[in-house]
């Protein structure tokens, strides 16, 4: 899951005066240093914000697991693992330009034309910090809160 998206989901639960206050509430979870300072900022969010906004902090609750596994991974990886923007900036281009693309009749011009789109986009890609953690993921390291 991505915080981006969880956050702006659910902000959209609460009125406009609250949000910014609830946007800093949310980046205390996802921003903490350990998944103990993690869970005490989300049991704040979730007293602060259950008795009036029980539908924002269900939304919070559905995914808890999957939105704090990041802390089972090498910390230099989160700033990855938080959001999914890379994925979706690359696929919004290719859905950019095939949308207004008359000429993508057949499935292999649209398979062409994708192709060289995020050929393109690639060349912007940041490379993953740290590569030689993955090696320790691989090997069976767990980490606890980036740590092996």
């Amino acid at each position: 899951r991505c915080w981006v998206h969880k956050t702006a989901n659910i902000l959209n639960e609460l009125p406009k005066r609250l949000q910014g206050k609830a946007k800093a509430a949310l980046q205390a979870i996802w921003m903490a240093d350990t998944r103990e300072a993690a869970e005490k900022a989300w049991q704040a969010f979730v007293r602060d914000y259950q008795a009036k906004y029980p539908k924002a902090v269900e939304k919070l609750k559905k995914d808890r697991e999957v939105l704090l596994t990041f802390y089972d991974f090498p910390a230099e990886h989160w700033r990855h693992i938080r959001s999914s923007n890379a994925i979706e900036s690359t696929f919004a281009t290719v859905r950019q330009r095939t949308s207004r693309t008359k000429n993508c009749v057949s499935r292999s011009s649209f398979l062409g034309l994708s192709f060289k789109l995020i050929q393109q986009a690639e060349k912007r890609w940041k490379g993953i910090q740290h590569p030689e953690r993955l090696r320790q993921l691989f090997a069976g390291v767990i980490f606890v809160d980036g740590v092996p």
